[in-house]
């Protein structure tokens, strides 16, 4: 391998074990998911250890994300503060529907849960948890965002997935998500009535930065008996009230940092001091 390979296949690894957060990972699941031999899948991990980026549990022998990891994480917040922004609404939102609420990002032609806070209700769907990615449309939240693209970009997106969407979710070819966004557009929140998973159903609404561009997406996910038709109408406004809360957030995060960026350009410059001294000849 050479160097830059190493290093995309070391962060192939990374991403895929992280993504599992305290779940862990064994290391046979790893070499299926990663798609490299044992030997090399061990030795990247190996490297990733001694960076700090990934840890052994010396008792369970899986892998799981390491402390270097969180480091990282904690100093990106904020610039990527989505999650802390987001954190109040979905506790509200789980307090109010006795639900399991979710927050999810977009990345690339996929959907990534980046928090799941659980609801009291006794019974409760566990299809998405923290870490899931699927491709977008699919899903409550992943929907949502896919809704929010123009449509040139979710044609493309739509082609680049025709695969996965073949291979892993049957009940959703193309035509069927073209459908459900044209019918999210038209209510202005998702519906997933159980088309991943057939017990699990979910409601979505997207989050937009303050010049319109994608930010995320929260969702709400319960059985099917708690989401039909006359519960989607009472869940839909606390799902809109929510979204409008993360996304006054938002705008005053990006308000502030414009004042700030305008504040330093217009800041007087301190004298530049000439050197005087005279040079010897």
């Amino acid at each position: 391998m050479t160097g830059s390979q190493s290093v995309d296949r070391a962060l192939r690894l990374l991403s895929l074990v992280g993504r599992q957060a305290e779940r862990g990972m064994a290391l046979n699941q790893i070499v299926a998911e990663g798609g490299f031999n044992k030997p090399t899948t061990r030795r990247l991990l190996l490297a990733l250890m001694r960076a700090g980026f990934i840890e052994q549990d010396p008792a369970d022998r899986r892998y799981y994300i390491g402390e270097e990891a969180y480091v990282l994480g904690s100093l990106a917040s904020t610039r990527f503060g989505l999650l802390q922004m987001s954190m109040e609404s979905l506790i509200r939102m789980s307090r109010k529907t006795e639900d399991s609420t979710f927050l999810s990002i977009r990345r690339d032609t996929h959907s990534i849960c980046l928090h799941r806070e659980e609801g009291t209700y006794p019974i409760r769907t566990h299809a998405l948890q923290a870490g899931f990615e699927h491709p977008l449309g699919v899903g409550a939240g992943s929907l949502a965002m896919l809704a929010a693209l123009s449509d040139d970009e979710i044609e493309v997106v739509i082609a680049r997935n025709a695969t996965i969407l073949e291979e892993e979710y049957p009940r959703l070819p193309p035509d069927q998500i073209r459908r459900d966004v044209r019918a999210t557009r038209a209510r202005g929140y998702s519906v997933n009535p159980g088309l991943v998973y057939a017990n699990s159903w979910g409601m979505g609404v997207a989050l937009r930065y303050p010049d319109g561009r994608l930010a995320g997406a929260l969702s709400i996910a319960a059985i099917d008996s708690r989401m039909q038709e006359q519960r989607q109408l009472e869940l839909a406004p606390i799902l809109r009230e929510e979204a409008a809360r993360v996304e006054t957030k938002l705008a005053d995060m990006f308000m502030r940092g414009t004042t700030e960026r305008n504040a330093e350009r217009t800041r007087p410059r301190a004298p530049v001091r000439l050197n005087t001294r005279r040079i010897a000849r």
